[in-house]
């Protein structure tokens, strides 16, 4: 029954229904056919998918990102990281890596950050000669590092399903989301051997760094505060987001001055739609956790996996390629949600820390956004570099092995996940 449950899911999905509706028609249908469930099952399960407070900071994480784009402080950013990067060969691209982790400190989500951090950098990478698929490829790499470092969208989904700590969540994500950043830099430096890329060579000298720190110190502030909350403690993961958007919105209006009091019921709008994109499939997802826990699949997963006489290492090799190929066939919200907490009790019934399989989980769906048929980040960095699908995919392919070194070396080595949310808690 669990495989019709599935089958129909794929079904819907080929036929171009969105995801939720997808997930909920099938869950409607597997009940009728079922005949053991009421009908209020379908409501009540909806309900308790988004009946969590934590989730109320996804919102807000998203208009924080939105606020960002339109306010012009991921302009400001890029021209900062420029300052510094901009003399290496190729200087552009690292200029994508780097705004890429600075704005993956407020907003949280891959596809945000790829939509406001592409839509600066794309334009300027065409103006100075940069091919299209190499400016579109490592724009699309750079944005898988949003959710992993902190804040962390998809972190917070994960501790609101399994009681995990968000905290250590967000930290967990900290030095992988730097081992990323840094070999994204070296796939971009054995790019940029040949060819020729515009270098930017600006003197570093105090008299000249002061008016580039002047001009973003504040909206260098933003990802501080976020971070330093989650660390201390003193705020819980949705204060830390209010206090962004209020410190985000009161340098946008008072200290730049690029957005209008007018401006701002469109912009609140625009980041709403976003926010309930996400959260109609967390409610449909509370359907299929149901069905999941009602026939059982989790007990069956962990008698089969110990009848296989996996042990860590091959059941994380296994969750790996599990996650991969979900990744590039399913949407990551739905995937996570539905299998992680199957999948969670066999993990650390083998020894595996919660907050490392939890972060593993994480990377390998966003990893998923750079893969086809489904590859979200794909799909949005062709429409704004307006090139085909087929030519990012096949530029795309060195960015995504980097990628998954980094997961391999995460999975293996522990300690590069748990060093810093061990050092804080």
């Amino acid at each position: 029954m669990i495989i019709i449950l599935f089958a129909m899911l794929f079904v819907f999905i080929g036929f171009g229904f969105s995801i939720w509706a997808s997930m909920g028609i099938s869950g409607l249908i597997y009940i009728l056919i079922r005949g053991q469930f009421s009908l209020n099952v379908l409501a009540s399960t909806m309900v308790a998918g988004v009946d969590a407070s934590s989730l109320v900071a996804i919102p807000f994480f998203m208009l924080a990102g939105e606020l960002m784009n339109r306010s012009g402080i991921t302009r400001k950013l890029a021209d900062f990281a420029e300052y510094f990067v901009g003399r290496f060969k190729g200087g552009l691209a690292y200029v994508a890596i780097v705004v890429n982790v600075i704005v993956a400190g407020v907003s949280g989500s891959s596809v945000a950050d790829a939509s406001a951090v592409s839509s600066v950098m794309l334009p300027t990478m065409k103006e100075r000669g940069y091919d299209r698929p190499f400016a579109a490829s490592i724009n699309a790499a750079a944005a898988v590092i949003g959710p992993i470092v902190p804040p962390s969208i998809p972190m917070i989904f994960i501790g609101v399903i399994s009681n995990i700590s968000i905290g250590r969540l967000f930290l967990g994500g900290f030095v992988p989301g730097l081992l990323m950043a840094a070999f994204l830099t070296g796939a971009v430096m054995l790019k940029t051997r040949r060819g020729s890329y515009t270098v930017v060579r600006k003197e570093i000298t105090a008299a000249a760094m002061l008016p580039v720190l002047r001009d973003t110190f504040f909206a260098l502030i933003a990802p501080v505060i976020i971070i330093l909350g989650v660390v201390l403690g003193v705020v819980t993961i949705l204060e830390v987001a209010v206090l962004a958007n209020l410190y985000i919105l009161l340098i946008s209006l008072f200290v730049y001055r690029t957005i209008r009091f007018r401006d701002l019921p469109k912009i609140f709008a625009d980041a709403a739609v976003f926010s309930t994109s996400i959260m109609i499939i967390f409610a449909v997802v509370g359907l299929y956790q149901y069905i999941v826990a009602s026939e059982q699949l989790g007990d069956k997963l962990a008698a089969l996996i110990t009848s296989l006489n996996f042990n860590s290492v091959t059941f994380l090799l296994a969750a790996n390629l599990f996650f991969l190929f979900m990744g590039c066939i399913l949407d990551a919200v739905p995937v996570m949600l539905i299998f992680f907490p199957v999948l969670l009790p066999v993990a650390v019934q083998l020894g595996i820390d919660p907050v490392h399989f939890g972060v593993i989980v994480v990377m390998n769906l966003m990893i998923g956004l750079l893969t086809p048929p489904i590859g979200a980040l794909l799909f949005l960095e062709a429409k704004i570099a307006d090139m085909q699908f087929e030519r990012l995919v096949r530029a795309v392919w060195p960015y995504t092995a980097a990628l998954i070194a980094v997961l391999l070396l995460c999975t293996y080595v522990p300690q590069l996940v748990m060093f810093v949310p061990n050092l804080f808690f």
